[in-house]
């Protein structure tokens, strides 16, 4: 089982930026990949980014150029970020963190709200 827990969201004029962390403890040796999606009310959720263990990334393509996500590593947990720029108020969501183990998700965070004002 992986724990993760996030932090990072709030509220930001458009142009701004803001960035999500998600540290995930536990069974951290599953972890494969880490994502982050996105869930606006009354849509469904979607994936935003993800990046593999070995550094490989993707984007949807709404974020491309504007968002970035790394991964950092210890022995002990493994952190996700993204650095969200230039957001615009279609970003405005709940921002969740997931860890996979290949193609199924070990863990999602609690989630974390992101409101962008126009």
């Amino acid at each position: 089982q992986v724990q993760l827990v996030e932090s990072g969201g709030g509220l930001v004029q458009a142009g701004g930026s803001l960035r999500l962390s998600c540290a995930a403890s536990g069974s951290i040796f599953r972890i494969s990949s880490m994502a982050w999606h996105r869930q606006a009310p009354g849509t469904q959720r979607e994936l935003v980014a993800a990046i593999t263990s070995g550094g490989t990334t993707t984007y949807a393509d709404s974020v491309k150029g504007r968002f970035t996500i790394t991964i950092s590593r210890d022995n002990a947990k493994n952190t996700a970020y993204l650095q969200m720029n230039n957001l615009k108020p279609e970003d405005t969501a709940v921002y969740y963190c997931a860890a996979l183990s290949g193609p199924f998700v070990s863990g999602w965070g609690q989630g974390t709200q992101v409101t962008v004002s126009s």
